[in-house]
Formats: structure tokens, sequence, C-alpha cells
């Protein structure tokens, strides 16, 4: 691995939500040698540049100029900038697309599930990973302290699969769903969030939130070095999601496939 892929590998490796996150995708996805494969909202490219270690073509595309720069800089080729509405491929190009965190942060959501609807392959196959709308006690201590949706870049404040379904209405169908990341790992990563907030004061969101890059690594050195030695406390307190089985999560991961019919 070379040193420009290296940091966001161990950024990765400290990221409670985001190794969580990369597990419900992949326990998704399949095989994907031979496929051809795009990835959509992938933050700094580490989820991107994971996938592509699993195999096939990929392609990604973001919002904002930030976001694909940290994407390009991880994996060098094939990522895209796009608008929430348009993408520049073929009609039927994709055997499979992953969307990651992208839709709570675009006004056209329906004309986006059109064009992925207009992109995928008959029977391709479609994962969407968003926030799953939650009026918790928790969601509710993160707007008093400032993390609202806005700060993050969020449109919407998340989706209920009920919404997802209604979205997607006669072009996907649903063939799997479930939710993820309970209290105490939502917790953890809204004290990540004050922290980073705090080191990052006066800097700009983006269209797609604060996004970590390897500058913001060098920057800020000793902090994640800090947080690296009381990352293993934050993984055990994380453990005690498990207690929470009758709840639901603060994420949503559902699989679609296309109902389209193969051209003649």
């Amino acid at each position: 691995m070379t040193m420009d892929k290296k940091w966001p590998v161990l950024l990765f490796k400290k990221s409670l939500l985001k190794q969580r996150k990369f597990r419900e995708i992949e326990a998704l996805l399949g095989r994907t040698e031979n496929l051809c494969c795009l990835d959509i909202g992938s933050d700094n490219g580490v989820i991107s540049y994971l996938l592509r270690n699993r195999g096939g073509s990929w392609k990604s595309a973001d919002l904002g100029e930030k976001a694909v720069d940290a994407i390009r800089s991880v994996v060098k080729d094939n990522v895209f900038k796009i608008d929430g509405v348009k993408t520049p491929f073929q009609d039927d190009e994709f055997d499979l697309i992953v969307i990651v965190d992208f839709l709570e942060h675009i006004r056209t959501d329906r004309e986006f599930v059109e064009e992925l609807f207009r992109i995928l392959k008959p029977e391709g196959e479609l994962i969407i990973n968003v926030p799953h709308m939650k009026n918790s006690l928790l969601r509710k201590f993160r707007l008093a302290i400032g993390q609202t949706d806005e700060k993050h870049g969020h449109i919407k404040p998340g989706y209920m699969l009920n919404g997802l379904t209604e979205l997607t209405k006669g072009k996907f169908s649903i063939q799997s769903s479930m939710t993820y990341s309970k209290f105490f790992s939502e917790l953890i990563d809204t004290v990540i969030n004050i922290g980073l907030g705090f080191l990052k004061k006066g800097v700009a969101s983006t269209s797609k939130g604060q996004i970590v890059t390897g500058k913001d690594i060098e920057q800020y050195r000793k902090s994640f070095w800090l947080y690296s030695l009381i990352y293993p406390v934050a993984w055990m307190f994380s453990k005690l999601d498990h207690i929470l089985f009758f709840v639901s999560g603060y994420m949503l991961i559902v699989k679609f496939k296309t109902c389209k019919e193969s051209r003649p």
C-alpha cells in the first residue's frame, strides 16, 4: 500500500461507524469479480478503496470538488463529480451500485433514483445506506449542541424504510433491509464530532459535511494519536449496543434489484 493510501485506511481502522458501515455493505454485496460497479458518496475515499480491493471494475462519484479530490487521492482514477440529478454514465452500464450516505445530501432524490434506474442493467442490484430517521433523545442532544443536519451537509434528517420503498416504487424491489449502529456507537460518534468540530473550528463544511483528509491527519497528528490510545475503550463501549436488541439503529441499509426488462 502506498503512503497516499495509507492514511485513510489507518483512520478507517479507528472509526467504529465506518468499519460497521463497510461490514454491512460487504455482507450485501456478494461476489463482485467480473462485475461493472459504481460507488457513490464515499467521502474520503476509503470505502471506494476497500470496494475496489474486492474485485470487479469500479467507478466512484460524489458531490463537490473536495469530496471528489479526496476520493481521487486514494483510488486515483475513474472518479467523477455529479450533481445529484444526472451522471455521465451510459444506459445499462452497471451491474451493481452502492450508495454510501448520499441521498440525504441532495434535494433531488426522486430524480436521482430515476437516474440510477437508467444506468443499472436489468437485474442490476442497488445498495443504499442512509441515516435512519429517529426522533430520539440523542438526536435532540445533537441538535442542542449544534450538530445539525445542515452542519453535516444533510438536506434531509434521514429516511424510514417506507420512505425508501415509496421513492423506489416501480423501479426497484427490496431484497433485504436492516438498521444498525445503536445508541452507544452513536454516542461515541457524537463525542468524536464534538472534538473534530473543535479542531476544525472556522473551517466551512462542504456539501458532504466535514471531510477528513490526509492534510488534517498531519495537522492534527497529536489529537489523532491521543484518540488512538483511547480507541480500545471506545470499541468496548460500542459493544453495549448488543443489549439494545429491541430498538432500531441510527443507520438504515437496503438492498434492491431493478424492475427492468432486458432490451431487445
